[in-house]
């Protein structure tokens, strides 16, 4: 697969229109090209949360770098590479979990609000948080790409940017557009001062404070 050529659209007209009826007085939408965006210019935080709290439940919303954006509807190869490291977590740090889909609050980047695939922290670190929780206590965001025409600028450019700005240790991106891992590590002023990359079939060793030796030879039975 070659990386941003899948021009399939954000979302449906129909799901568009559903959105569009339910946003806040505040929030005017527009359908261009197959993408969605905010009239008005950068859409604020609080209107942004109504605005996801209110969006079908066939749309996934995220705030990456003050624009409004749709996370791509994950496919089954997609699930399975998400359960496959979570039970690699699990096995080799119980006392840690990787949380699907946990909406982090990202301040400290141009006021994101950013749902990775897994966001793995200490068991019980989201109990009485808000659906859009705070990063501190993340020690790993991950991102499995999904082949969409937004991976080069969203997963690749603008959410290890993000990640990195609220000090997360870790990210790590499955790449499945090049079969590959890449691990990125070192955060400082908003970057990752390492980037490894890793193909499929090869020993990974997520540095500290994640700790975690992942044997990816299984990544091979999710190449289409």
């Amino acid at each position: 697969m070659t990386p941003g050529t899948d021009e399939r659209p954000q979302m449906s007209v129909e799901d568009f229109e559903e959105l569009a009826r339910r946003a806040p007085e505040t929030v005017s939408l527009e359908f261009l090209g197959g993408r969605v965006s905010v009239k008005h210019g950068p859409i604020d935080v609080e209107d942004f949360e109504e605005l996801a709290r209110v969006a079908p439940e066939t749309i996934t919303l995220e705030l990456i770098n003050g624009k409004l954006e749709v996370k791509p509807v994950p496919d089954g190869d997609h699930g399975e590479i998400i359960m496959w490291l979570l039970r690699q977590c699990m096995m080799q740090r119980p006392e840690l979990a990787l949380y699907p889909e946990q909406g982090l609050r990202i301040d400290t980047y141009r006021k994101g609000c950013i749902k990775p695939d897994g966001a793995l922290a200490p068991v019980g670190y989201f109990a009485g948080q808000d659906e859009w929780a705070s990063p501190e206590g993340v020690l790993m965001t991950v991102e499995v790409t999904s082949g969409d025409r937004d991976t080069e600028r969203r997963d690749r450019q603008e959410k290890p940017r993000a990640y990195a700005y609220a000090g997360i240790p870790v990210y790590l991106l499955i790449d499945r557009d090049n079969d590959t891992l890449v691990v990125h590590s070192a955060p400082q002023n908003g970057v990752y001062q390492n980037r490894r990359p890793y193909h499929y079939g090869s020993t990974v060793r997520l540095p500290s404070p994640v700790a975690i030796t992942l044997e990816t030879e299984k990544l091979k039975d999710y190449v289409t």
